[in-house]
């Protein structure tokens, strides 16, 4: 596609509404809605989300990564924490994710504050992974430069060759759990004027307030 005919390209979005008097007033309820709803659906990867941190000097940085958990509490993701992003959050725990589910036409977007998970939490998601999952876990130096990939798949096959029955969570791996401060539900509508509905925390209850598209 030539880059001049971009411009031109459009959709028009029609499949649903967001209607003020049928929202939950708990944003978490209404986000497993809205999940339940993608799942249902059949929507390929509905808990992929984008997650973006913020890394020296103020310059933003995203990526996709999958959403294991959410309660009143939070939306918990796993990751090293020396990778990019687990060290850009630990330095600026402040970040945005992004749910988008095109077939659908919603979008949830969420900003808050990022903090790690426990031990026993953490473990016991790590123990729940494929085994070829957790070797990857602890073989990978994640955003690390390598020099190739034969030395990472070399060391994976020895780890599970030797080691397969008694994988560990390495101490550098875990979860984060974002505790949101907004969250914002987005419809698309017809004639581009869709329909945005946005929870603010305020102290310990949540604030209903609908944006301008």
């Amino acid at each position: 596609m030539a880059a001049d005919s971009l411009a031109n390209y459009r959709n028009e979005y029609k499949k649903d509404m967001l209607d003020s008097s049928s929202i939950h007033p708990d944003p978490i309820v209404q986000f497993g809605r809205w999940m339940e709803d993608a799942i249902s659906q059949g929507i390929e990867e509905p808990t992929a989300m984008t997650l973006a941190s913020v890394g020296a000097g103020g310059k933003p940085s995203a990526r996709m990564v999958l959403l294991k958990g959410f309660d009143e509490t939070g939306f918990v993701f796993f990751t090293n924490y020396n990778s990019r992003k687990g060290i850009e959050i630990s330095d600026n725990p402040y970040v945005a994710l992004v749910f988008y589910w095109k077939e659908m036409e919603r979008q949830v977007r969420i900003e808050g504050k990022a903090e790690k998970t426990g031990d026993k939490e953490s473990d016991e998601y790590f123990a729940s992974r494929p085994v070829e999952s957790r070797a990857s876990a602890i073989v990978s130096p994640q955003s690390q430069v390598i020099p190739d990939r034969n030395g990472l798949e070399l060391q994976m096959r020895e780890l599970l060759l030797n080691h397969e029955k008694d994988l560990v969570r390495p101490l550098h791996w875990g979860g984060f759990r974002v505790i949101p401060e907004m969250i914002e539900f987005w419809q698309g509508r017809p004639g581009r004027l869709h329909d945005r509905i946005r929870y603010l925390k305020k102290e310990h209850h949540w604030i209903i307030e609908r944006l301008a598209p």
